[in-house]
């Protein structure tokens, strides 16, 4: 008889109190297996971005907000009709494991989910999302982050709250 694998402690954390309601808008955050960097390396960073795009026009969620970081990544998604989170996930990460391989990363097991409760919510997760790079010091500030995205309707009211699509320097401080 074959004794199951147990999950490491933490991941059942990440389970607890998880639910998918259509309509509801969630931060996400999917990470590579340490010690992991790459996601925006030139041949991967775009693919990943137009995964998140095929798996919008599937009808499976609504991608908001995202930026793509060295070893995560970052997306505010509203949850589609059909969508079920662990599944939409799946049809994320699952076609870009071989590409990921390939350069020698791997995902971490499972990933991290929040459910914005309100609209209040809305704008400090997508100045986080937006200042995540400036923030790691991954580009100078008044200089554009290539792997970050925004909706045209989030872009709208959102992009007028930016530096003309770079942060404030007060908001680095």
């Amino acid at each position: 008889m074959a004794i199951p694998t147990p999950r490491r402690p933490g991941y059942a954390a990440l389970l607890r109190g998880r639910c998918s309601i259509s309509g509801t808008t969630y931060f996400l955050t999917c990470c590579l297996k340490r010690p992991g960097n790459g996601l925006t390396h030139p041949s991967l960073g775009p693919q990943i971005q137009a995964r998140i795009r095929e798996v919008e026009k599937w009808g499976y969620w609504n991608a908001r907000s995202s930026v793509l970081m060295p070893d995560h990544l970052h997306i505010v998604i509203t949850l589609g009709a059909d969508g079920r989170l662990a599944e939409c996930i799946r049809c994320l990460k699952g076609p870009l494991t071989p590409l990921l391989r390939a350069h020698g990363l791997q995902w971490q097991e499972g990933f991290y989910d929040h459910r914005l409760r309100s609209e209040g919510e809305l704008l400090p997760t997508f100045l986080y999302i937006f200042l995540n790079p400036y923030r790691a010091k991954l580009i100078d500030p008044t200089q554009k982050w290539p792997w970050y995205e925004c909706a045209p309707d989030d872009w709208n009211w959102f992009g007028g709250l930016t530096n003309e699509a770079t942060p404030f320097p007060e908001w680095l401080r």
